[in-house]
């Protein structure tokens, strides 16, 4: 199941950031595209256009393979999909 959150001190990134990856993936403000062409250069969300489909990442403690444990996997979801693998992570810019 899903671990407590900051429970994994060693795993802390060197920019702070934790629990990246084997709790839930984490959907993103982005929606999916097939390629990267007429992508943000500034690294905002991808809004426009919309799709069907949004971005998660991360990793889901119920998937194992190493294809997805890692904090860049990227899938495409429908935003009502709900389930014990997706959830969101609250942050800012600053």
């Amino acid at each position: 199941g899903t671990a407590v959150v900051g429970s994994k001190p060693t795993g802390v990134s060197p920019y702070g950031a934790v629990d990246m990856i084997r709790n839930v993936w984490e959907w993103v403000e982005d929606w999916h595209h097939d390629t990267y062409t007429g992508a943000p250069t500034d690294g905002s969300a991808w809004v426009t256009p919309t799709g069907s489909y949004r971005v998660s990442r991360g990793g889901s403690w119920q998937f194992y393979l190493a294809n997805y444990l890692r904090s860049s996997d990227r899938n495409g979801g429908v935003p009502s999909y709900r389930n014990g693998n997706f959830g969101f992570r609250c942050a800012s810019s600053r």
